[in-house]
């Protein structure tokens, strides 16, 4: 395997962590803004609502970078953020209600449909399902993919 393509999956990934640091610290920006104006009252859904892309994104996907695993497939890379993203805004949502004074028996949906997304993009990137990064060897080029 080439050292370019050690290079880009190092940079993919890293990439990837960056962005959810960045989400993080929206969401961190988002519960702080949100507890100021809410007079006293808070919410830990909202106050720990970046906890989610921290442990789901940042430190999964810098780890993967750092010891330079696999890249998932995009499958499974889109089931797994839409689970992360499903928590967040259930946590965001929960956090929002209880401020607000009232409860919804249906944010239970954003835990359930998080944790299946979450479930089924981490099994495909076990079996390794719907990767094209595979590593084979090409004979039309004559490199490693």
């Amino acid at each position: 395997m080439s050292t370019s393509v050690l290079d880009n999956r190092h940079a993919k990934m890293a990439r990837i962590g960056f962005v959810y640091l960045f989400l993080t610290l929206l969401c961190a920006l988002f519960g702080a803004g949100y507890e100021y104006f809410s007079h006293g009252v808070y919410s830990y859904y909202m106050l720990y609502a970046f906890a989610f892309p921290l442990m789901g994104g940042v430190l999964p996907f810098f780890c993967m970078a750092f010891f330079n695993c696999r890249l998932p497939g995009r499958v499974s890379l889109n089931l797994y953020h839409s689970g992360v993203a499903a928590w967040t805004v259930g946590s965001i949502f929960e956090g929002v209600l209880e401020i607000y004074g009232t409860t919804n028996r249906l944010v239970f949906i954003y835990w359930m449909v998080g944790a299946i997304l979450f479930g089924c993009g981490i099994l495909l990137y076990m079996v390794g399902a719907g990767s094209r990064h595979t590593f084979y060897k090409s004979e039309k080029y004559g490199h490693d993919f």
